[in-house]
């Protein structure tokens, strides 16, 4: 089964649509995971029209339109692996007791808000992904997204796609797609 991971793609205010590598890897995707900051809601509808299967949540910068049809934190069992997805984790230091502790059941926690791509394991195990922004790389030096595979029970693959530099706008780090 193959995941493809996202979030943070605050459309249309730190790009005008999501990039056509990133679009190009929908079909291929079982399925799709969206952490939140949507902003939009013809984002949630491109992603629900062209995924195969779409799990997302609402993040901080979702307005009304996005919560009523988005849950805070959404939860899916995939191929023997059970999966949480959230927004915000709180800061870094300390990440992965909190989220252990928060979520003991889990044994992968997808994640967005920071907009830096992370990857690490708690010590119970907990499996904490970040894909980054494939549309507001802000500090770091690419927009991201991350794509996996469940096979037999494992996460494997898991793969981080830098997507090709743009110019910023204001020295901000937010992508002008053109």
């Amino acid at each position: 089964m193959r995941l493809l991971m996202v979030s943070d793609t605050h459309l249309p205010k730190r790009a005008k649509r999501l990039p056509e590598q990133l679009l190009a890897e929908l079909p291929y995707a079982d399925v799709v995971f969206h952490a939140g900051d949507w902003v939009d809601t013809a984002t949630l509808d491109l992603l629900e029209s062209r995924s195969r299967r779409l799990i997302g949540v609402y993040g901080n910068n979702d307005g009304p339109q996005l919560r009523s049809r988005l849950p805070e934190v959404a939860y899916a069992e995939l191929g023997g692996l059970r999966f949480g997805v959230v927004h915000e984790t709180g800061p870094a230091q300390g990440r992965e007791a909190r989220c252990a502790a928060r979520f003991p059941d889990l044994d992968v926690l997808v994640f967005g808000h920071s907009h830096i791509p992370w990857d690490t394991t708690a010590p119970t195990g907990l499996r904490l992904l970040n894909p980054g922004s494939p549309t507001d790389r802000r500090r770091q030096p690419h927009c991201t997204y991350l794509t996996a595979t469940v096979a037999d029970g494992a996460l494997t693959e898991v793969t981080l796609h830098r997507l090709p530099q743009r110019e910023s706008d204001s020295g901000r780090g937010r992508a002008v797609i053109r």
